[in-house]
């Protein structure tokens, strides 16, 4: 899988291509301080004096550097795929091969701090379920009552990034219940669908 960069991303990250190789190796540092720590103008102003560049330009270059380990890591781009996808940001051989030792080295960090502060929603794992049918109690003798015993099952990354917590959710509900659920969830999948749901996806996927 690659990703695809918005044209003022590749803007923010032009000011690195004319760059040296320990500039760029400075600025990944700075890059993983703002994922760390949170923005800091002072360095920020300093890296712009070195460079003889405006302070708003350099704070782009940095931000547009974490947006794509940030990309990167979402989509667990492999070293292949990470590479062909900064090719056409106009990087020398050797300031990919810098880019790509960090990425790698940074991954597993990036992304635990990604799980960290992101939102853990919990995810469908499994459904297991059960029919029951109620045929007589002690004053209705003779009655069929169908039942449908559910056993969801479902998981949310932990804190670590590295594995999932699972939980086991018990639902009972008749069958008319269950099927005005099902024509919920269908209407759902279908506005998932629509021109206007894609695009609220690709905007978040972005």
């Amino acid at each position: 899988m690659l990703i695809s960069l918005r044209g003022d991303h590749k803007d923010h990250l032009s000011l690195l291509t004319t760059q040296s190789t320990q500039v760029l190796i400075d600025f990944c540092k700075l890059a993983i301080d703002f994922l760390q720590n949170g923005p800091n103008l002072k360095l920020y102003g300093t890296a712009a004096e070195k460079l003889s560049a405006d302070l708003d330009t350099v704070q782009n270059c940095i931000y547009g550097l974490v947006n794509l380990l940030l990309l990167s890591c979402k989509h667990d781009l492999s070293e292949a795929d990470f590479r062909d996808s900064i090719l056409t940001l106009g990087f020398n051989s050797d300031q990919q091969s810098v880019l790509n030792k960090f990425y790698e080295s940074k991954k597993k960090e990036i992304t635990q701090i990604i799980n960290k502060f992101g939102v853990k929603e919990p995810h469908y794992d499994d459904l297991e379920w059960r029919f029951e049918v109620q045929v007589a109690t002690r004053t209705l003798l003779q009655q069929v009552t169908p039942l449908i015993t559910l056993d969801l099952s479902l998981k949310t990354m932990n804190d670590e990034g590295c594995d999932y917590n699972k939980e086991h959710i018990l639902l009972q509900t008749d069958v008319t219940n269950l099927l005005y659920i099902t024509q919920e969830l269908e209407k759902a999948l279908t506005e998932s669908r629509s021109r206007h749901s894609r695009k609220i996806q690709r905007a978040l996927n972005n």
